[in-house]
Parts: C-alpha cells; structure tokens; sequence
C-alpha cells in the first residue's frame, strides 16, 4: 500500500451557515461570539487523472483562499480516495 502525495488547488469555499457555534456565554447579537464550519472543494491529478474531494472544516478553522494550494494524501491503488492535509 504505496502513499503518494501531491498538490491541490481549492476550487470552492463554502460557509455552513446553518451550523452556528457560540462561542460566548452572554451574546449581545445574534451572530456576537458565533463561528461557523467550512466546506471547501479541492481538485487534484493523480496517476494520470483528475479528482475533487471535500473537507470538511470545523468551526473556527480559517479555510484556505481559492486558488491556494494544499497537500493531497493518497494511495496509489484508489487514489480517488484522498485525504486533504
């Protein structure tokens, strides 16, 4: 089972607006201490194809900008099933 790692780009950032964290005890607002989770949407190439996987990130985790790149983990034999670092 040979790892292999490549870049990716972000393609797409999208906001989970529906899924609000409170940060704070006492909140003066609706959104006053409120953090959201990110789902963001990478291609990448791999043994001579192209893929997408989402991530998810949890509330308060600054998303990558689109157009940035990340590392992509994946196994030789599937490497459709990827793991965004």
């Amino acid at each position: 089972m040979a790892e292999r790692e490549t870049l990716g780009t972000v393609i797409a950032v999208n906001t989970q607006w529906w899924l609000k964290v409170n940060t704070k005890p006492v909140r003066l607002g609706a959104a006053d201490g409120a953090v959201f989770p990110h789902v963001i949407l990478v291609r990448y190439s791999a043994e001579g194809r192209d893929y997408t996987r989402r991530k998810w990130l949890g509330p308060g985790t600054r998303p990558p900008a689109v157009g940035s790149r990340v590392l992509v983990r994946y196994r030789e034999e599937k490497p459709r099933r990827a793991l965004i670092l």
